[in-house]
C-alpha cells in the first residue's frame, strides 16, 4: 500500500460565535495514526474565549494571526496570564490547563502540534474541559459536586448548568477578563519572530529552533520544534532526520514546491504546497523545498527532543566526507565529473539563494 503523503488542510470540528476548533484527521492524513502524531488549530474571534481544558498529549502552541490572552496552569501551580501574539511559540507538557481569549478585532489563530502516543486516539487529540455543556462537572452527580465544594443543590445547579457553550464561546464585552503579567512570559513563551537565529543564510533563509535552553518547558514536552522561513526562490537543502524522527510540517506563510524521496530512490510526493498546509515526513524520507517568488515559511515538530539532521548538500554534506574514490565508484564516472560535483557547494549554508 503506498503511503500518501500529499499536504491536507483541518476540518472543522465544532465551533460558534465565539470561534472555531479544526483538527486535522488520521482517515485523511493516515501517517497521523502511523506517527502517533496530533495537529489541531484554534480560530477565535473578538471576544471569543476557548473554556479551560486539558489534553491527554503534551504539544506546542504557535500564534499564527493576531493577539490575546492565555491562560496557563501547571500542575500544583499557580495560574500565569501571559499576553500572546504572532509568532509566540508555547510548550504545553502533560497535564497543563488552558484557556484562550481574544479581546483584539482581528481573529486570533493558534496552531498545535503534539505527540500522541500516551492519547486515548491514535493521531489525534482528546480534550477534557472543565466547563460547559461537555464540561466534567456535567457527569457528576448534585450530591458528588455539592460534597466535594460543600455547596447546597442550588449553587450545584447553577454552577454545572448555566454554561450552555461548548468548547469556545463569546463572553459578554463588559466581562473583565483577567490582565496579562509581564513576568509570566519568562520561560514559557518565545517568540519565534523576534528570537535570536540559529541560522542566518543571506538571500536564503533564517531558522529559530526551540529548544531547552530558550525555552525550558520543551524538555517536559518531550520534542524538538523550529520555525523556518526561506526568501523567494531559495532552496532549503535536501535532506532527513537520521535518528528515526517524523517531520510533521505547517506551511505558515508563502508557497512552494516540495519533493520527498524514499527507498529505493522512489520520489513519493512532488507537490506545491501554500499557507494552511500540512505534511509529514516519514523516518529516514529525504525531503526538499523550493520558494516561489514570495517566498515560504514553515512550523514543524520533529519527534525526539534532540533532532539530528543529515543535508545532502552543502559544506556539511556527507558527500564531503566520503572519499574521492568512493564517489568515483558509487557514481560511476571519472575524476573531473566528482571533483565538479565535490567543489559546488562548499559553504556551511542549509540553504542556497537562487543562481544570479
Amino acid at each position: 500500500m503506498e503511503l500518501d503523503l500529499s499536504p491536507k488542510l483541518p476540518k472543522k470540528v465544532y465551533g460558534g460565535d465565539g470561534g472555531s476548533y479544526f483538527a486535522w484527521c488520521p482517515e485523511e492524513l493516515p501517517m497521523l495514526r502511523d506517527g502517533n502524531i496530533g495537529a489541531s488549530k484554534l480560530a477565535l474571534e473578538k471576544f471569543g474565549f476557548a473554556l479551560p481544558r486539558y489534553s491527554d498529549s503534551s504539544k506546542v502552541a504557535y500564534v499564527l494571526q493576531g493577539a490575546g490572552t492565555a491562560g496557563i496552569v501547571l500542575p500544583e501551580k499557580e495560574e500565569k496570564v501571559i499576553a500572546i501574539k504572532k509568532g509566540d511559540s508555547i510548550a504545553l507538557p502533560f497535564g497543563v490547563v488552558t484557556w484562550w481569549f481574544n479581546n483584539e478585532d482581528t481573529e486570533l489563530v493558534i496552531l498545535f502540534l503534539g505527540e500522541t502516543h500516551k492519547g486515548h486516539k491514535a493521531g489525534q487529540f482528546t480534550d477534557f474541559y472543565l466547563t460547559g455543556s461537555n464540561g466534567i462537572f456535567t457527569g457528576f452527580s448534585t450530591e458528588f459536586v455539592g460534597r466535594a465544594w460543600d455547596l447546597d443543590e442550588t449553587t450545584v445547579k447553577k454552577l454545572v448548568g448555566s454554561q450552555t457553550g461548548n468548547g469556545i464561546v463569546k463572553v459578554d464585552a463588559s466581562l473583565k477578563m483577567p490582565s496579562p503579567k509581564i513576568g509570566d512570559r519568562e520561560g514559557i513563551v518565545l517568540n519565534c519572530l523576534e528570537a535570536p537565529l540559529d541560522v542566518d543564510i543571506k538571500n536564503g533563509g533564517r531558522v529559530v529552533v526551540l529548544n531547552t535552553k530558550n525555552l525550558p518547558l520543551v524538555g517536559e514536552v518531550g520534542f524538538g520544534a523550529d520555525l523556518v522561513r526561506i526568501d523567494g526562490h531559495s532552496m532549503c537543502s535536501p535532506g532527513f532526520s537520521c535518528d528515526s524522527a517524523l517531520q510533521v510540517t505547517y506551511i505558515v506563510g508563502g508557497s512552494g514546491r516540495v519533493q520527498i524521496v524514499g527507498a529505493d530512490g522512489k520520489r513519493v510526493l512532488e507537490t506545491r504546497v501554500k499557507a494552511g498546509a500540512l505534511f509529514i515526513v516519514p523516518r529516514f524520507f529525504v525531503v526538499s523545498k523550493i520558494a516561489d517568488s514570495d517566498g515560504l515559511s514553515w512550523f514543524s515538530i520533529v519527534t525526539t527532543p534532540d533532532p539530528i539532521f543529515t543535508h545532502l548538500a552543502g559544506k556539511t554534506s556527507v558527500w564531503k566526507a566520503l572519499s574521492p574514490e568512493v564517489l568515483q565508484a558509487a557514481f560511476k564516472v571519472g575524476p573531473e565529473v566528482e571533483k565538479a560535483f565535490r567543489s559546488k557547494r562548499t559553504s556551511d549554508a542549509i540553504f542556497f539563494p537562487p543562481s544570479n
